[in-house]
């Protein structure tokens, strides 16, 4: 690739461990294939299923780099065979299976958004990791309807945030957990209605109270096993549970009577996995139905709490499983020329 440098800078896991095990390298710029791009990395945003990786948790999928990182923004350097939708020195956004963390990442062409104008690339690195989730599971499969209300768990973290945001652009009503009063009071300020602190209140009395007791129609669940008979408990007739991670355990014990009674729908996914065409057909979703929200006003993206250097990252993971942040956390990369 004419211009281009023969290396770059890339965060590798060393060995599964803590934090310090993630280091910085040199190694080959990523051999971009058809139907790919090569992005020159502005930011990238860390997520959990990051610190998942690192700790050995989480591998990735077959053929995808151990890079870790699942979302950047940044401008496209050159194109791969058979791409006509993007084109070069167009700044993007883009969902990735691996690679964020690092100066240049190859990048499925289907899988970049362009960035709002509204937006920084910052902001914008943010977005597709949390967006293609929460639209993917609250959206399509739970099929959240305006009006409808959605209990969102862990309201502070960047899916909760996300989740909150989007629904309260959709006209739905939003309930949120939370695990302080300092994270309460961000959802609040996100838009939810009410904001729930786990750690000193009954959350499926707080649904039961704010809906008058219907209960939530859909409830996005990061926490899995140790909240699956509450989730029951506090979702409406015909409600949707929409389990997303496993934070609280993968084994629950489950009395089915009130699945039967309330036909409840439980409903499980990760997006990682997925086929390229797959998370293609999301992001041609979210350009068309949700991108407009961002030029017209309707929608912000999730506040970032921290930025990093790339070399740095090992402190953003620290600073994540501390759990003390609220929205996002970025890795600034480069600049762009």
């Amino acid at each position: 690739m004419i211009g281009l440098p023969q290396t770059m800078t890339v965060v590798e896991i060393s060995e599964p461990g803590p934090p310090r095990v993630l280091r910085a390298a040199r190694r080959p710029l990523p051999a971009i294939g058809r139907g790919e791009v090569l992005v020159k990395v502005a930011a990238a945003g860390v997520n959990r299923p990051d610190v998942m990786q690192r700790q050995g948790a989480y591998p990735p999928p077959a053929g995808v780099t151990d890079i870790p990182g699942l979302e950047l923004s940044g401008e496209i350097v050159a194109l791969g065979a058979d791409v006509s939708s993007r084109a070069v020195g167009e700044t993007v956004c883009a969902l990735v299976a691996g690679g964020g963390y690092a100066e240049y990442a190859a990048v499925p062409a289907v899988q970049c958004l362009p960035v709002p104008q509204s937006l920084t690339l910052v902001e914008a690195a943010v977005l597709p990791e949390t967006f293609f989730t929460v639209y993917l599971n609250v959206f399509e499969r739970a099929a959240l309807a305006p009006g409808e209300t959605l209990l969102v768990h862990g309201g502070g973290s960047g899916i909760g945030s996300t989740a909150i945001l989007l629904a309260k652009a959709h006209g739905s009503r939003v309930l949120a957990t939370a695990g302080s009063a300092r994270k309460c009071e961000a959802c609040l300020a996100l838009g939810a209605e009410r904001a729930i602190n786990y750690r000193t209140e009954d959350f499926v009395a707080a649904v039961e109270e704010a809906t008058a007791g219907r209960g939530a129609n859909v409830i996005l669940d990061i926490v899995g096993g140790s909240y699956l008979e509450r989730n029951v408990k506090a979702a409406a007739s015909d409600g949707r549970i929409a389990l997303i991670a496993l934070l609280g355990g993968a084994r629950a014990e489950l009395d089915l009577r009130p699945v039967l009674l309330k036909r409840l729908r439980l409903m499980g996914a990760t997006l990682r996995p997925q086929s390229i065409e797959s998370k293609g057909r999301l992001a041609q979703a979210l350009l068309t139905r949700v991108w407009p929200w961002f030029d017209s006003g309707r929608l912000r993206a999730p506040p970032v709490y921290a930025r990093f250097a790339l070399a740095e990252a090992w402190r953003a993971h620290e600073l994540m499983e501390s759990d003390e942040h609220i929205g996002k956390l970025v890795l600034e990369v480069g600049a762009l020329s």
